[in-house]
């Protein structure tokens, strides 16, 4: 969603970058593309104005202008002023003093409100509640029904009247079956409505009244800009919203609702959807998104996703295959599926710093459908196949492109990426010295124990791994191009502000034979 506000700042704080010393003048010509930037991905004027003016009255400092690095030093104060306006700090849920906690989800017709309960629920149980949900929505055709389908789907219970019922008692009659069933969460679904209807709107306040909810939150469209300002004004001015659900946040609209609603409407926003699966739901942390806008990824999130999606348990064995070298295209499989199961791997990327500004640079276009490709190509291989892959000869390169709809050089090429990754992995486990079986200390330490690969690493490891200045410039030799059986690759030559090139495969082995005719002349 912030791609190209992304894009722009990084363009701009480059050019910064390139100036040895800054001075006032510079400062506020940075300022100005700041400020025209932010204007055209659809942020509040007001909180456009108000973030310019803080940042520039902290950039024309004498301890800013004659710093050692003052560009650093302005992106710093940028990072620190966007995380005031997203909230400072995350707003969990409030708990009631008496189970169960009523949360009431409302917004506008096809805002997602229907949906983004059902993710709540997954997400309030992943945390060791027992939540019930609530069909109070009467209005809309089929509404009870698709909360039930979702119901099903994860496996949750819902309590609903026949349509032609009152949503009041409905809602109240819900929170008692809850206590009956001893959840703790009970999330209630009202119907979508216009802010400019009079009766809706009543209605929602008659609900509040009966129902005393804990938790009002309003869920709304991300890719409807200023619209979704002032439909949180309007909603809060009347039921005293106490949190936001921003949805859509994986789509391609300019992102402004989200700069702008926390300092206009003064509500926290509590969760946002990033994707259609129930599970593709985030708790909100402004300092996260404040460093995707900036270009500086979000890790710890990457981390948490993957921590979801592998146990300690698996993370031990995987290490052990590792470091005795028995890591083979079944394990890859395994880990192929677990990656997909944490998200779009477009997503997946912009979380590591650098990456998403590299790819943007040099037009890579990365989707999902490479993940089947591979699938395929490993899927028509024998069980002996994957344990084995070095058995792998033409004929059955041949017989397993036939059997997966490519080719024996997508084959061939895939096999050979896998040996690179192996490769790499077998240096990976290395890390952190000592031979022999004792070496597994380097790879523990970069497991963390926890099952996610950068558990054990800190910041400052982060950034050198991904080659200083958050880019990845400082990518290992031999890394391979992508996942197995992807274009693109290659390492970019390193340094401060230096972006990732995409080589092609054979680009090394050119420059090598042209070295050679060099030296035969």
């Amino acid at each position: 969603m912030f791609e190209t506000l992304s894009d722009r700042l990084y363009g701009i704080f480059e050019n910064m970058g390139h100036k040895g010393r800054l001075t006032e003048q510079d400062v506020d010509e940075a300022m100005r593309e700041v400020r025209r930037a932010l204007l055209e991905a659809d942020v509040n004027f007001k909180v456009v104005r108000n973030f310019v003016s803080a940042v520039r009255e902290r950039a024309v400092g004498e301890e800013v202008l004659k710093a050692v690095t003052p560009a650093q030093q302005v992106i710093a104060i940028v990072n620190e002023e966007l995380i005031k306006i997203l909230g400072s700090e995350r707003v969990p849920l409030e708990s009631a003093s008496q189970p169960p906690t009523v949360i009431m989800l409302v917004g506008l017709q096809g805002s997602g409100k229907t949906t983004h309960i059902a993710k709540l629920a997954k997400h309030l149980r992943d945390e060791g509640q027992s939540p019930m949900l609530v069909a109070a929505d009467v209005y809309r055709p089929a509404a009870i029904d698709q909360l039930h389908t979702l119901g099903r789907q994860i496996d949750m219970p819902v309590y609903s009247e026949p349509e032609e019922g009152d949503p009041v008692k409905i809602a109240w009659n819900g929170i008692r079956a809850a206590k009956d069933r001893s959840a703790t969460v009970v999330l209630v679904d009202t119907a979508g409505r216009l802010q400019i209807d009079e009766r809706m709107m009543t209605e929602l306040v008659d609900l509040t009244e009966r129902i005393s909810p804990t938790e009002t939150l309003l869920v709304a469209d991300a890719m409807t800009g200023q619209e979704a300002v002032s439909v949180a004004e309007t909603f809060h001015e009347r039921l005293n919203l106490t949190g936001l659900i921003l949805t859509k946040m994986d789509g391609d609209a300019r992102g402004g609702a989200a700069l702008s609603i926390r300092s206009v409407v003064g509500v926290p926003i509590k969760f946002i959807g990033t994707g259609e699966n129930v599970d593709a739901l985030e708790p909100f942390y402004p300092d996260r998104l404040a460093g995707r806008i900036l270009g500086m990824g979000d890790v710890v999130s990457l981390v948490e996703r993957a921590q979801q999606q592998m146990t300690e348990e698996d993370s031990h064995k995987l290490e052990e295959k590792v470091l005795e070298g028995r890591f083979n295209l079944e394990d890859f499989l395994s880990q192929l599926q677990q990656l997909k199961q944490m998200g779009p791997l477009s997503q997946i990327l912009e979380m590591i710093p650098g990456i998403g500004q590299a790819m943007r640079q040099s037009n890579v276009q990365i989707t999902d459908d490479q993940y089947k490709h591979v699938e395929a190509m490993i899927y028509s291989m024998t069980p002996d196949e994957r344990r084995h892959p070095d058995i792998i000869k033409p004929s059955r390169r041949k017989r397993i492109a036939a059997g997966s709809g490519t080719s024996s050089d997508q084959v061939n090429q895939m096999l050979n990426q896998f040996r690179q990754m192996q490769k790499m992995m077998s240096q990976m486990g290395q890390m952190g010295g000592g031979g022999g079986k004792k070496r597994g200390g380097g790879l523990r330490s970069l497991l963390g124990g926890g099952g996610n690969p950068l558990g054990g690493m800190s910041e400052a490891d982060l950034e050198q791994m991904m080659g200083g200045a958050g880019m990845p410039g400082g990518m290992p030799e031999g890394l391979p191009g992508g996942l197995p059986g992807t274009s693109g690759g290659g390492r970019s030559g390193g340094g401060q502000g230096s972006s990732t090139q995409l080589q092609p495969k054979h680009a090394n082995k050119r420059k090598k034979k042209k070295r050679s005719k060099g030296k035969k002349r």
